[in-house]
């Protein structure tokens, strides 16, 4: 419980918008204030300012504040804590369409609150993943009274390229949190037809090799949900619609607020090349100054220590490093906003926790004690980082030196898909779960029933390793793929996965692949993301694919396995191996070959960190 002062209240100040609709604001004064004017520190949600967010809890207090609590919080420190529901959600007029109304409502509501009697000018923004996508958006258009920014988790740097799509492909995750947040719309509480239509649907029916239509979908009783998952979908190309303000910061940084600001988020997190590409976007182009923060969580859930059945210790969670999440941004914005005689909170450039080296043990919980460790940097890339290669061989392995030119081949099944088993995911519930876990499958695809089936046994994959390493190993970037590849298809996918292979032990007599970064790349989109270009039967074709960031140690006597397969799925919707020209043409399989040797050379480049 918050155990801060009542403070004062002002709710449901309804704030113009340049259109005229105005959107439900709730302000939060400390107890104590007098006619001076204050800092201002201002939230904008979808997800009802009213509410509880999963994450806002610590390690020492479990139960999750609410956000009001957490407004009273700031409230009390000094602040005035302005919470506003985005437009079209809970109390706010307008119409939602999800991130595209965000940068404008934004800077609107810093405007009206500057001209507000209790500010003193200078307003700093906080948030977590929907949160940090509005803060991201609103500095694009560098409005005036900015002053300090926290982005946790979110701030699209291109949403094509992250969290919306990959590598040309969707990802699936946008089809659960819209069913999600259908439900929990306001249209929906006030219309019991609704309600039961969107209650009456489960979305595992709906999840699989044919996409949606305008009125056959899980969402078709709220159309104007329906509506933006269906625009975002068809959009698979890099056009215009995702160059704009609020879902493509990279299109903006020249003119992006140049204020205090952290971009923090977690390797098993959608948001973390987000984060780590604002990141270099922006240092060097402003004062600043700018951070980054990549612990090893999900999203959010930054004071637990593990993320999915992989554990990192209790040195791992923020709480354990900088204090907890409300005490860091405290410091932060006291430094930074009020000028307070307060330490800098984050002094380095970066922060970042390298997984691994953890006794590899079943702990009590049943997770594996992967372990790891704090470090910081003075820039990302680590200066340290060289990227080293290593060759796809024959039988399987990984090597210095290419050996005998040949191929490896599998058959994709747009019907029987590899599995998605963890991974950089959020808002995937019921269909799929975040996190590090042993790469095994279960029959039952959407369940957890045993028997589970080494992923790497399936026949429509292809998997390498090391030997094992005689020392430790320590990759932290991005894994690059360079593969000689073709297919029998017009189009295909090509999917790769870094995995941390642990030798047999008494705990796992099988061994234990953990997932630790994934990639992806739509054939078509193979050149250019802007032109698609059809494949021709087997020729073979160079490509590159790069995994998502990572920091791991790959301990002695561990292996790497690099996976590749053509789906990843439901992380991603699937490829159909047909002409997406001819939208009516079924389903086919797809024969898929990877070259290696003298000529096709496909190997992996691997950013060996060496201090």
């Amino acid at each position: 419980m918050s155990t801060a002062a009542p403070g004062r209240l002002i709710r449901n100040a309804m704030v113009p918008m340049r259109d005229g609709v105005r959107l439900a604001t709730d302000i939060y004064l400390p107890a104590d204030a007098l006619d001076a004017p204050l800092p201002v520190l201002l939230e904008r949600t979808p997800y009802d300012k009213e509410g509880t967010n999963h994450a806002d809890f610590s390690v020492a207090a479990t139960d999750p504040l609410s956000k009001p609590e957490i407004a009273r919080i700031f409230a009390s420190y000094g602040y005035a804590f302005v919470i506003q529901d985005c437009r079209g959600r809970y109390a706010s007029e307008g119409g939602f369409r999800k991130y595209l109304s965000e940068a404008e409502d934004g800077a609107d509501t810093l405007a009206w609150i500057r001209a507000q009697p209790w500010c003193n000018g200078r307003i700093g923004t906080l948030g977590l993943s929907y949160g940090a996508h509005v803060q991201a958006a609103m500095a694009s258009l560098d409005p005036l009274g900015l002053a300090a920014m926290f982005l946790d988790s979110g701030g699209f740097s291109s949403a094509y390229h992250s969290g919306i799509r990959q590598g040309g492909a969707y990802e699936l995750k946008q089809l659960t949190w819209a069913q999600k947040h259908a439900l929990l719309a306001r249209e929906t509480a006030s219309d019991p037809a609704r309600r039961a239509a969107l209650e009456g649907q489960d979305i595992r029916d709906w999840i699989g090799v044919d996409r949606w239509t305008p009125g056959h979908s899980p969402i078709s009783a709220a159309p104007e949900y329906e509506a933006f998952i269906l625009e975002q979908w068809a959009e698979d190309r890099f056009t215009d619609f995702w160059k704009q303000r609020g879902i493509y910061a990279r299109g903006w940084y020249d003119e992006f607020a140049d204020v205090p600001m952290v971009h923090m988020s977690s390797w098993y997190d959608p948001y973390a090349l987000t984060a780590i590409e604002n990141f270099t976007g922006l240092v060097g182009r402003k004062r600043g100054p700018v951070k980054l923060i990549m612990g090893p969580w999900t999203h959010g859930k930054r004071s637990l220590t593990f993320s999915g059945d992989a554990d990192f210790g209790p040195a791992s969670t923020l709480d354990s490093r900088f204090g907890d999440y409300t005490a860091l941004r405290r410091a932060w914005f006291d430094h930074h906003l009020r000028h307070a005689d307060v330490v800098d909170p984050l002094p380095d450039a970066v922060y970042l926790f390298t997984m691994g080296g953890g006794s590899g043990r079943r702990l009590a919980s049943g997770r594996i004690d992967h372990g790891g460790r704090w470090r910081t940097a003075p820039a990302w890339p680590l200066p340290d980082v060289t990227m080293q290669p290593l060759y796809l061989r024959d039988k399987s392995r990984l090597g210095e030196q290419p050996l005998t030119a040949t191929h490896a081949k599998f058959t994709h099944d747009p019907y029987s898909p590899v599995p998605t088993i963890g991974g950089a995911i959020a808002s995937g519930a019921p269909v799929m779960e975040a996190g590090g876990f042993d790469q095994r499958e279960s029959p039952d695809f959407f369940g957890s029933k045993p028997p589970y089936v080494p992923l790497a046994q399936r026949p429509d994959m292809l998997v390498f390793d090391t030997d094992p390493l005689d020392t430790d190993l320590e990759l932290t970037g991005q894994v690059v793929a360079e593969l000689f590849v073709s297919s029998t298809a017009v189009d295909t996918d090509f999917t790769i996965k870094v995995v941390d292979v642990y030798p047999p032990s008494a705990d796992f007599p099988e061994g234990y692949a953990l997932n630790i970064a994934h990639g992806i790349l739509r054939m078509r989109f193979r050149n250019s993301f802007e032109v698609p270009e059809v494949m021709e039967a087997g020729k073979i074709y160079a490509v590159q694919i790069a995994s998502f960031p990572m920091s791991n140690l790959f301990a002695k006597g561990h292996r790497i396995r690099i996976e590749i397969a053509s789906s990843n799925f439901p992380h991603f919707d699937i490829n159909p191996n047909s002409d997406w020209r001819l939208p009516d043409q079924p389903p086919q399989l797809a024969e898929n070959h990877v070259h290696f040797g003298p000529g096709q050379a496909s190997r992996v480049l691997l950013p060996v960190a060496t201090s």
